[in-house]
């Protein structure tokens, strides 16, 4: 085994610094509806997330097999190779974070390495196959699987707890919302940390560090279990708000609901060793319980942009990941230059994002023009399909409506009657 060349540093560095923007990046997938519903205080909240996402990182190694050993060929990969597709990736992450859309830091981190991988041993060095039904497949069954789930436990959660007491059935959906919220951290360190540990195992493996097929070593994990806690902790917080807030109003029952359908979904799959998007996962849930609550509206003109960010991902990055493959090949200087491209392009886009500023004590506020949204046609076709309310229910609603003006304000003013 060779000692870390200084290449080989730099690209360590850079991945710790992408799995740091992956955990402010993704801190909404596990905390947004939480937040959003007051079931715990914003900075608590990115706390507990961050200490939970460093737990699940030591929990499994089979998404970072899935990168470093499935889904490029180690033999045509240099350590050039794998800082380019980190560049594609953390402008990508970036990008989306100044916009608050909550796009797929997975899948920005897979577009990087699939383009560079392509620019430096072409298309056949890809294993198309595993980029396929382990990236591809569980992007697009994600969301589906998991906002049917969160529909379905939404309906199911408000019937069962019709007849419970008030504040009661509250405070227990507002316990296990936060104990559900616990649930996707553990399952957002568990899956995302590992994509960090995968490429940084993959260019330990192309700069001869570490012998092919290895496991990541276990500084490998904790340094990778340490970064995506202290971007968690950071708080993504524009992100946070259009989760939480941006695509529909959540109560109690809805957030309980979302998260527990998504955390099951990702810790099925990061078991199977699908690499998959924590962000699928949870924007999905959020919205099949957005459906699922009668009355209940999606905002889909937020929607729709979240999801032409989903399918900009992977070429985007992939096409980052090139063009930063192909000024690396002109020596150390290449190599420098794109450093100091991303260097200040992150900070370009820091300063930008400080024109308006979004943190814990604003992150619950909501653009009035998103609140005045009409519900649209899916939500006006699912409301068609709810059971009509129960009696109580409708007792419950009877009693919010103002009720008629009183027969003498139906009188003719005294200078009417006159006349």
């Amino acid at each position: 085994m060779e000692g870390i060349s200084l290449i080989l540093a730099i690209v360590v560095v850079t991945a710790l610094a992408f799995d740091f923007t992956n955990g402010f990046h993704d801190t909404a997938n596990a905390m947004a509806t939480t937040i959003s519903t007051g079931a715990l205080k914003p900075k608590v909240a990115v706390a507990m997330s961050a200490v939970l996402n460093l737990v699940g990182a030591f929990l499994s190694v089979e998404v970072a097999n899935t990168i470093s050993k499935g889904l490029v060929d180690e033999s045509g990969i240099r350590p050039e190779v794998i800082f380019a597709a980190l560049v594609g990736a953390i402008l990508w992450n970036l990008l989306t974070w100044l916009v608050g859309l909550p796009s797929s830091s997975s899948h920005a981190l897979m577009g990087g390495l699939i383009g560079a991988t392509i620019a430096s041993a072409g298309v056949g060095a890809v294993h198309g196959d595993v980029l396929v039904t382990k990236v591809l497949i569980p992007a697009i069954a994600a969301p589906l699987v998991a906002g049917i789930a969160a529909m379905i436990a939404t309906r199911l959660t408000y019937t069962l707890g019709k007849k419970a007491d008030g504040k009661a059935a509250a405070k227990g959906y507002r316990a296990g919302q936060i104990a559900s919220a616990g649930l996707v951290s553990l399952a957002h360190g568990t899956n995302d940390a590992q994509k960090t540990m995968g490429i940084i195992t993959l260019a330990l493996v192309a700069g001869g560090t570490l012998a092919p097929d290895s496991d990541p070593p276990m500084w490998v994990i904790l340094s990778a279990g340490v970064a995506i806690a202290l971007g968690t902790y950071l708080g993504g917080w524009r992100i946070i708000r259009t989760m939480g807030k941006g695509l529909t109003d959540l109560q109690p029952q809805q957030g309980f609901a979302a998260q527990t359908s998504a955390a099951t979904v990702i810790l099925a799959s990061s078991h199977l060793g699908f690499s998959l998007s924590t962000t699928h996962s949870v924007s999905g849930a959020v919205m099949g319980a957005g459906l699922g609550r009668k009355g209940g509206v999606v905002r889909w003109s937020t929607a729709t942009r979240m999801f032409v960010a989903w399918g900009l991902t992977l070429p985007a990055a992939a096409l980052v990941g090139a063009l930063a493959e192909w000024v690396t090949n002109f020596g150390d200087w290449g190599t420098a230059v794109v450093a100091v491209f991303l260097v200040g392009s992150s900070f370009a886009i820091w300063k930008v994002s400080r024109r308006e500023v979004v943190d814990h004590t604003n992150v619950n506020d909501v653009d009035e023009t998103a609140e005045q949204e009409s519900p649209g046609v899916v939500t006006t076709a699912m409301a068609a399909v709810t059971p009509p309310p129960t009696a109580a229910a409708a007792e419950e609603l009877a009693a919010t409506i103002p009720a008629p003006a009183s027969p003498a304000s139906t009188d003719p003013a005294p200078s009417q009657a006159a006349v």
